[in-house]
């Protein structure tokens, strides 16, 4: 049994054999289930057979279809090359018209452009200190609440409109129309391109996306938008002139369409077009030079390339998207008429202008002086910064402000939406922009707080922390890894996780339906026994059941039979074993005494941890406060020049910030670069390794798109080149990752140096060389290495351990190289 009889299984079977150190490879053996391989194995050798001139190209996705020599030759050697389907000949056209190799960088120009930048952010920052300032003054210079409300109403409209028309008059006045066209970062025109960009992610109008408002809004920057369209995302179309939406069109949160690509050092800005009635799903990308026609569906985890166009009326999915025969548009419509939409509009406009901005502004100075010991930090007259009162009462005030936050977010997150829960039944089709719209709105808006997420992801603290604002978690198996800090969900009311299932970070349980009209929302179940991976969207109907392996950013089906029993893999997903045998070599430490005895160190551990950090974030709190206080306290004293001072304060806080949660991770990690690891999640490095995970890093969004990030990356232990371009990344583990001249890192973008799966914990090196790029929401893999100038297309996942070759462009999920025919 197992006799060689091809040249291709003789070739691969000797291939395999050098990969997993045997003398011989039997042609019948199973990889997985008889050899016991894993993913990473078959990757190193999917990366060997490339390298040889006598066989083909081989995938994961080609090794979990042939699993044996014999099979996996067969293919190769009689399965004919398939055509490239429409949406891949638009990749292979997009990647050819841009396979030039990254432009040379330039050290001048990225210092010039790094320093118009901190110009431009100064200037804000003053121009900010300036009007809060005045509009300090203004209004302590009144007595009575009524008085003090109606300036605050009053200021507090004229910021907001403010901080809205200035991203427009800055589009309008420094580009006019956006065309399309090609220009290099760090160059002037790169600079106008930040700038409004810069100002658009500022604008307060995102707080009102899934409102008309926003529609308008996008309009006024230059969009061509129809009637009744509903857009949910919070990602910002920079090119807006090159944004064309049809009436009726839905696009979901979470969807990626921003009119401009990021490649090999260049920004190519490009139309995104849809015409009208389109469905764009959850945690997609529509890159530039992409259209769909009338009625035409793209399903979630999915990505358009470059030149895709779905045809009117056609359901597509996958990354890169193919046809399907899925409905994702799975609710009927309801009646909704412009009048409702601009009642909609027009009330949550007056509602913020009336109510939260007043009570922002105000309340705060109504606070400072009712309470005299406080109100004496913004009295000048009365304190000298150098004296130990203005310390005390400013820890004090930050102390009771860091406190009732927590107290009465916690009470907020977990009562006020329940309260309105029951005004909104599972099933039934509402439609938008009503009441019950406004109730959905706000249970998702108030449960998705991150603060707290953050606290208890990660440990075994989340679990009650859940259920507090109402998932059904059924009967909890403990683990201490249950969730990881990032969980999200359209109502908590409805979604149920089994029991023994282990999520990790970026789970998005997908539990309301949208229509151009209506929506509903319905129960998401996973089953019991699960994993899930990271980055995944988990719809209501999703086709899974017990003891499934999701991988990161799999799409889970929503036809076909229910998957038990088998990983899934990939966009559209095919199945994959459960579980190989390095995951189970630690099993013996998840039962029994042994489980319970560490699992209550590790909760120990975290508890701690979580102690720690809050700790570390109240500091900051205070730091920041201190800050502020002194600059309105000299305010005070140096007259209009205060004012300059208040926004030299919004710098020196962010500086700090950074600096200081620089700091904080460099000696948690006592200053020394992580070494690879596998290990139990109940292995003591691990507890320590998810310490790291919690310093907080939100304040780095403001650095995307300058030189300053990668300063920062390089404090953090990155092994960083020069002149890197870096659009909106991510890097979990810094010191595992090394990253070379001119890259171009694009928005929304994923290094992890890591996997947690089923309780055993993995770790390795990222290599990504000079002149990379990485396309919008790729994710990198632990155990990568990209050669110098290789293209990872939009939406792809790279899987843990493969080996890009130099100048190579891969695309998909999993990410393979073009096959032709």
């Amino acid at each position: 049994m197992g006799k060689v009889e091809t040249v291709t299984e003789n070739v691969l079977a000797e291939v395999l054999a050098g990969v997993v150190r045997r003398e011989h490879i039997p042609v019948d053996s199973h990889f997985f289930d008889d050899l016991g391989a894993n993913s990473l194995v078959m990757a190193h050798f999917c990366a060997r057979v490339r390298k040889r001139q006598d066989l083909p190209s081989v995938s994961m996705k080609d090794v979990y279809g042939h699993p044996t020599i014999r099979r996996l030759a067969a293919a190769l050697d009689t399965l004919p090359a398939p055509a490239p389907s429409p949406a891949e000949a638009g990749a292979e056209a997009d990647a050819d018209a841009d396979a030039e190799p990254a432009l040379p960088g330039s050290t001048p120009r990225y210092l010039l452009c790094g320093t118009l930048q901190f110009l431009f952010f100064a200037g804000y920052c003053l121009l900010a200190g300036v009007v809060l300032g005045r509009g300090y003054e203004w209004i302590s210079a009144v007595d009575g609440a009524v008085d003090v409300y109606v300036r605050s109403l009053v200021f507090g409209a004229a910021v907001f409109a403010g901080a809205c028309l200035l991203p427009v008059a800055a589009k309008w006045l420094l580009v006019g129309r956006w065309k399309e066209t090609v220009f290099p970062v760090w160059s002037l025109a790169y600079v106008r391109f930040w700038t409004v960009k810069a100002l658009l992610h500022a604008s307060p109008m995102l707080l009102f996306t899934g409102s008309p408002l926003y529609v308008l809004y996008l309009r006024a920057l230059g969009a061509r938008i129809g009637r009744g369209v509903t857009i949910l995302s919070h990602s910002v179309p920079v090119c807006t002139d090159l944004l064309t939406v049809g009436a009726g069109s839905v696009i979901r949160k979470d969807a990626f369409y921003l009119c401009y690509q990021a490649r090999a050092g260049r920004i190519r800005t490009g139309r995104v077009t849809l015409g009208s009635e389109v469905y764009v799903g959850e945690k997609t990308v529509l890159e530039i030079g992409t259209t769909m026609g009338d009625g035409a569906q793209l399903g979630h985890s999915s990505a358009l390339y470059g030149g895709a166009a779905v045809p009117p009326g056609e359901r597509w999915h996958g990354s890169p998207a193919q046809p399907t025969d899925v409905d994702y548009v799975r609710v009927p419509p309801a009646p909704c008429s412009t009048r409702r939409r601009a009642v909609y509009a027009l009330a949550g406009l007056l509602r913020t202008l009336l109510l939260y901005v007043p009570l922002a502004v105000g309340g705060t100075y109504l606070l400072l002086t009712v309470v005299p010991a406080l109100g004496a930090l913004l009295d000048p007259t009365s304190q000298d910064l150098t004296t130990g009162r203005f310390y005390g009462e400013a820890l004090g005030l930050s102390l009771v402000a860091y406190a009732g936050y927590v107290v009465l977010g916690f009470a907020a997150v977990s009562l006020l939406p329940r309260a309105l829960s029951p005004l909104l039944r599972a099933d039934r089709v509402y439609p938008l922009y009503g009441f019950h719209y406004s109730v959905q709105r706000a249970i998702a808006r108030v449960t998705n707080i991150k603060f707290f997420t953050w606290v208890c992801g990660d440990s075994s603290y989340i679990v009650p922390y859940l259920r507090a604002v109402g998932y059904d978690l059924s009967r909890v198996e403990q683990t201490g890894s249950n969730f990881g800090a990032e969980v999200r969900h359209e109502t908590p009311y409805l979604a149920t996780v089994g029991s023994g299932t282990m999520v990790a970070d970026g789970l998005s349980v997908v539990n309301a339906d949208f229509s151009g009209t209506s929506f509903r929302v319905s129960r998401a179940t996973i089953g019991g026994r699960n994993f899930l991976g990271n980055n995944i969207a988990y719809p209501s109907g999703g086709r899974t059941g017990e003891n499934c392996l999701l991988a990161t950013k799999v799409m889970v089906p929503l036809d076909g039979e229910i998957r038990e029993g088998v990983g899934l893999l990939g966009s559209p997903c095919f199945e994959i074993p459960r579980s190989v045998e390095r995951d189970s070599r630690f099993d013996h430490l998840r039962e029994g005494a042994e489980l319970r005895r560490r699992l209550a160190l590790k909760n120990r551990f975290n508890l701690r941890s979580m102690g720690l950090f809050l700790f570390l974030r109240w500091l900051d709190w205070f730091v920041l406060g201190v800050i502020g206080f002194a600059a309105f306290d000299l305010y005070g004293s140096h007259g209009t020049v205060g004012g300059l001072l208040i926004g030299a304060s919004l710098i020196v806080g962010l500086a700090f910030s950074t600096a200081y949660y620089v700091l904080v991770e460099r000696l948690i990690g006592r200053f020394r670069p992580l070494a690879p690891k596998l290990c139990s999640i109940y292995d003591p490095y691990f507890w320590w390794h998810e310490r790291l995970w919690k310093v907080p890093d939100n304040h780095l969004v403001v650095l995307n798109g300058t030189p300053f990030k990668n300063l920062v990356w390089r404090a953090l232990g990155v092994r960083l080149g020069r002149r890197v371009f870096d659009d909106g990344c991510y890097i979990t583990e810094r010191t595992l990752a090394a990253i070379g001249d001119d890259c171009t890192l694009a928005a929304h973008t994923k290094v992890q140096a890591h996997s947690q799966e089923d309780g055993t914990f993995k770790s390795d090196h990222i290599t990504i060389g000079a002149g990379c790029t990485l396309g919008t929401g790729a994710l990198v893999h632990y155990g990568v290495s990209m050669g110098d100038g290789a293209v990872l297309a939009p939406d792809s996942f790279l899987m843990k351990g493969e080996e890009m070759p130099a100048g190579a462009r891969w695309g998909g999920n999993p990410a393979v190289a073009p096959r032709h025919g």
